[in-house]
């Protein structure tokens, strides 16, 4: 790396760090409900911890989105984070609003969180800010896109977010909105493992060069439904062969005290698989 290239990385991180600040300022606008500082240090509010550190991740995914693919000059690279960077900020902060009104619904993320201080709510939300980082991260970047080919890719994402939702809850034979309103750890892991696994799918099905609507999104629907059709292999898979002595519906649901540890290796066996997945498809 000659001197040129350290100047602009470094002028690229300065950049990168800048559009976090604001996206952690939009954040916390957005959200008046509550004292970030108090929450964590006064009332050590694990749940809000999870939720918000699951955000970091997905903006810190998001923006980078911007910052990947080959340089086009310092200027050129500037403008192009910029516009991209906020792009991304608004996109993620739509992706936790949809999380609340259609992915939770049946309640409010922010009294679990604040409230009730709910860690399995913190899991989902971690689970859902990544997966939508991974989906913005895929949908900037590659060439021959602009702003209105990203957006519609977020667009087709949050749909598929929101189908994989659909489909774990009705492959797991309990309600996962009861589960976890009746602050089931085990619960939120392995819901947010599944989240986090499609939009590995979805992310990596979005990270191609542009070439025309046809061609992409036929790619991207078929890459993207086999995340779909992965969950309830998975879930298949974890309960019969990784964890055979046990049943993973009991461990996680039918137990005085649910077992964490068995939705770890629920969530990892999702997050794996959709690796597999993209590796292979």
């Amino acid at each position: 790396m000659n001197l040129d290239d350290l100047l602009t990385a470094i002028i690229l991180i300065i950049g990168f760090y800048i559009l976090f600040f604001l996206g952690k300022i939009i954040n916390d606008l957005l959200h008046k409900e509550y004292n970030l500082t108090y929450e964590l240090v006064e009332r050590d509010n694990p749940a809000l911890a999870l939720a918000v550190a699951g955000y970091y991740m997905g903006l810190s995914l998001s923006i980078g989105g911007a910052l990947a693919g080959p340089g086009l000059g310092i200027v050129d690279d500037l403008i192009d984070l910029f516009i991209y960077g906020i792009l991304s900020i608004i996109l993620l902060n739509l992706s936790w609003f949809i999380c609340d009104k259609i992915i939770l619904r049946k309640f409010k993320i922010s009294d679990e969180l604040i409230r009730d201080q709910n860690q399995g709510t913190g899991a989902v939300s971690f689970g859902v800010s990544v997966a939508s980082g991974l989906i913005i991260f895929g949908s900037v970047t590659g060439q021959g896109g602009n702003i209105w080919t990203a957006t519609v890719f977020w667009i087709i994402g949050q749909i598929m977010l929101i189908a994989a939702s659909l489909v774990y809850n009705l492959i797991t034979p309990y309600d996962i909105h009861i589960e976890i309103e009746k602050d089931n750890v085990a619960a939120g892991v392995g819901f947010a493992g599944s989240l986090i696994a499609t939009g590995i799918v979805i992310g990596l099905a979005a990270q191609r060069d542009f070439h025309s609507w046809e061609d992409d999104l036929t790619a991207f629907a078929a890459i993207a439904l086999s995340g779909l059709v992965m969950l309830p292999l998975v879930r298949l898979l974890t309960d019969k062969v990784l964890l055979p002595s046990v049943n993973l519906t009991d461990e996680i649901a039918n137990q005085e005290k649910p077992n964490i540890g068995a939705a770890y290796i629920e969530a990892i066996s999702y997050i794996a698989a959709a690796f597999v997945i993209c590796w292979c498809v």
